[in-house]
């Protein structure tokens, strides 16, 4: 028999419940987890337990006006673990009625959101010290981060809007992997930006210096090698940008453009893990949304690199390969990690199963690529082990 709804929902959220005055009546073992109390700790104690002291009194005063009127209540809440460590929790706090229309209890689902908050963190920290930096030069690379900053702050309100209007589970496990994506994707801006960084700190301290010296020269060509720097950094803006543009309309694209995008979002990991990448591409084109299938490729080839690193492969290798097969477009995805474990294999696609530990993946990645080739290719997509490694098929009907 499969899980209950209600099964489904306790394993993969931190659930808790309390009575109408805030004592907590139930906790599931990922509240327990997260938290670092026992059940006997936390069970009968107010909710308030978990409190974090940063948090100011109309926070709350909002909150119970909110639950007592009997309406759901949604926001990322700070909490206090009980070894003093500080989480983030996106909760939706619910009432649950009674036959007479009366509150007979309170229902919190939560999921953690910790990485994301601390990254994104980091990520304005790094915004501000680019901004002084650049403050008499170009005003392109001021547009270009204005327009970054705008993209995270407002990726997380359009998950939390797409969330609202759509409560079935598929779409809640789109919408977790697309944050967990964003963690992923900053994390590679922030990869790919700090060399430049560095570059660019350097430059401009030898701008002082010959503006010191009145070395007209040297200041003409330290200032066009910022300017070189800029410029690159503003197409990794794009690039990214680019990728994760959420309204893009289903339309006729070409497949090559797609795994190229990836392999440019995914270009300093795979230079850092020294990894060789064998195109062989037909110039085929298919109907659905460009960057969706990039992120599946990137999936992959974020898999493939953990893979290589947990199985101490030296040579790396990657073949991509888009073939013509009847009325369709194949696209063959193939590494050297030396495969999966056959009693696993037919599980990968499951949402939530993972071999990573568990801070290190959610388990929603070849899920949600999956849905994807689906939902919005209209294709399929399997994977079996081969000789060294693992093998994916993506079939893809041709358009018209």
């Amino acid at each position: 028999m499969g899980q209950t709804y209600q099964e489904a929902i306790e394993n993969s959220n931190i659930v808790s419940k309390t009575n109408e005055k805030g004592v907590i009546t139930f906790v599931n073992d990922e509240f327990c987890k997260i938290s670092g109390f026992t059940k006997e700790e936390l069970i009968g104690s107010n909710h308030n337990i978990i409190r974090h002291p940063d948090v100011p009194k109309e926070s709350f005063a909002i909150l119970w006006q909110t639950i007592l009127s009997k309406k759901p209540y949604k926001t990322t809440a700070k909490n206090l673990c009980k070894d003093g460590s500080t989480v983030y929790l996106n909760t939706t706090i619910t009432p649950i009625l009674d036959q007479n229309d009366n509150i007979k209890e309170f229902i919190a689902i939560r999921y953690d959101v910790t990485k994301e908050v601390e990254l994104k963190k980091d990520l304005q920290k790094k915004d501000e010290e680019l901004e002084v930096l650049n403050k008499t030069l170009e005003e392109r690379v001021k547009e270009q981060t204005k327009l970054l900053l705008e993209l995270n702050q407002t990726l997380e309100q359009r998950v939390q809007e797409e969330i609202l209007k759509n409560k079935e589970k598929q779409k809640m496990l789109f919408w977790q992997s697309r944050m967990a994506s964003l963690g992923q994707m900053l994390a590679n801006i922030a990869h790919q930006w700090r060399q430049p960084l560095t570059e660019l700190s350097i430059t401009m301290f030898n701008i002082k210096k010959g503006a010191k010296s009145n070395d007209a020269k040297k200041i003409d060509e330290y200032y066009k090698e910022s300017l070189s720097i800029i410029e690159n950094m503003s197409r990794t803006i794009d690039d990214f940008s680019n990728f994760f543009n959420p309204n893009k309309p289903k339309e006729k694209f070409y497949l090559d453009s797609a795994l190229d995008e990836a392999l440019i979002i995914t270009k300093k990991l795979i230079q850092k893990d020294h990894i060789n990448i064998n195109k062989s591409y037909e110039k085929i084109e298919v109907i659905g949304v460009l960057n969706e299938l990039t992120q599946v490729i990137i999936n992959l080839i974020q898999n493939s690199s953990e893979a290589f690193i947990c199985n101490n492969i030296m040579y790396k290798q990657i073949d991509l390969k888009i073939i013509v097969q009847e009325n369709f477009a194949i696209i063959i995805y193939i590494d050297n990690a030396c495969g999966a474990n056959e009693d696993i294999i037919d599980k990968i696609f499951e949402p939530y199963f993972t071999t990573k530990h568990q801070s290190n993946g959610t388990g929603l990645g070849l899920f949600m690529s999956k849905m994807i080739i689906e939902k919005s290719l209209n294709g399929t997509m399997e994977a079996k082990n081969i000789k060294n490694g693992l093998q994916f098929i993506i079939k893809i009907p041709l358009g018209d």
